[in-house]
């Protein structure tokens, strides 16, 4: 008996500029035949990071030319709607704190579903159907549109709207910051880490002055602590 179900080859990448959606995209590219990526502009106070994701995908093409005959359009969504809407310190000047909720204020209600919604009808439109994500449960700050239920959530919600059969993969839900530098060494080279290192940014100030072992940032914003948390251990620790 023949398999009628669809085989996934061709994935979507949420690719932001920022260490965890360049590994995704590395990933993305060592499993599947044909990858695209899109990114959102919702007037996130590290906007450079929209600057750094173009740099890395060029340099990415150069650097391996295998991964780069796979690699289709990218796609950029004006959403600054999202940004109006949310009163977050990564959309407004404002302090990073921790809110009642025990959540950072750095959490933008809706983001992840929003993003993975759109992106969702970018790939209906494309003929994807996979969209990979950065979404991790594991070194995070939290945010519940991160979470591994929410995820299967919509990856059925999205499924049944739009009687298309999306796969949404979260290749570092269960990853400590540390595995993913190890994940982008397997994928890659020493060479990938050292180009995630250098062009992708992550810190939610927007510093790209400052430059620290582990890239650029500010070096005190929770993302920061995570990134240089995880780079250290990835140090100390060889690859299982």
């Amino acid at each position: 008996m023949s398999d009628a179900r669809p085989v996934h080859t061709q994935a979507l990448v949420l690719f932001s500029g920022g260490q965890d959606s360049a590994t995704c995209l590395a990933w993305a590219l060592s499993r599947y035949e044909r990858v695209e990526t899109i990114g959102f502009d919702y007037g996130q106070r590290h906007k450079v990071e929209l600057t750094c994701r173009g740099r890395f995908l060029e340099a990415l093409k150069q650097r391996y030319p295998q991964w780069a005959r796979k690699i289709g359009d990218d796609h950029l969504l004006d959403l600054a709607l999202l940004g109006q809407i949310s009163d977050t310190a990564l959309t407004q000047d404002k302090a990073i704190a921790f809110a009642s909720t025990g959540l950072p204020n750095t959490f933008v209600p809706a983001r992840n579903l929003v993003f993975l919604t759109l992106a969702a009808a970018i790939a209906y439109r494309r003929g994807l159907t996979v969209l990979v994500g950065g979404m991790c449960e594991t070194d995070y700050s939290g945010y519940p549109d991160c979470r591994d239920d929410t995820l299967k959530a919509l990856q059925v919600a999205l499924s049944l709207g739009m009687d298309s059969r999306f796969l949404l993969d979260t290749p570092l839900m269960w990853l400590s910051k540390a595995q993913t530098w190890h994940l982008a060494e397997s994928l890659g080279g020493r060479p990938l880490v050292e180009l995630i290192r250098e062009e992708t940014h992550t810190c939610y100030a927007g510093d790209r002055q400052t430059r620290h072992a582990w890239g650029y940032g500010c070096g005190s914003c929770p993302a920061c602590e995570l990134r240089r948390k995880g780079h250290d251990t990835y140090l100390e620790a060889p690859a299982p």
